[in-house]
């Protein structure tokens, strides 16, 4: 049987649940420590940037292989380039730390390649989002296990 570390780490590196689904299995469901599962959803999280990357380094290869879909490209990160210049590492690891579906570590390497943020910076960046974003999850899960902890059952 697979130890209950290893379910956390796998949900959380799933992509649209990541460690927004990762702590909370983690606390209530196999009545880990907060922080504990803090750090395991978030390892397991951090673990699946490198990999998108390469997908997406491929993608993003093939896509400009096609005239038309270069020029989107182009133009999207030419039309992105002053937010980037702006907002850059910190606007992306915001966008990573906002615990919402479809702004996890996934879609900030996706953002990531679409705005042209490259290499350890936005590796860095993304990293640190999603620790905000597990900060953010685990606090919130600490909430409602406190205040709603009568409805679920230990």
């Amino acid at each position: 049987m697979i130890a209950d570390w290893l379910y956390v780490a796998l949900i959380s590196a799933l992509p649209w649940i990541e460690l927004r689904g990762g702590i909370p299995v983690g606390i209530f469901s196999y009545h880990m420590s907060p922080l504990i599962a803090f750090a395991i959803a978030t390892v397991g999280n951090i673990a699946i940037i490198y990999p998108a990357f390469i997908f997406l380094d491929w993608f993003f290869d093939q896509m400009s292989r096609i005239p038309l879909m270069a020029k989107i490209i182009k133009k999207t990160q030419e039309n992105a380039k002053p937010y980037v210049d702006k907002y850059g590492m910190l606007g992306l690891g915001v966008f990573v730390a906002i615990p919402l579906p479809g702004t996890g570590a996934y879609s900030g390497a996706l953002a990531a390649h679409i705005l042209g943020i490259k290499g350890k910076k936005a590796f860095a960046s993304i990293a640190l989002g999603v620790a905000g974003a597990g900060i953010i999850v685990t606090i919130v899960c600490l909430f409602f296990k406190e205040s709603l902890g009568f409805f679920i059952k230990y």
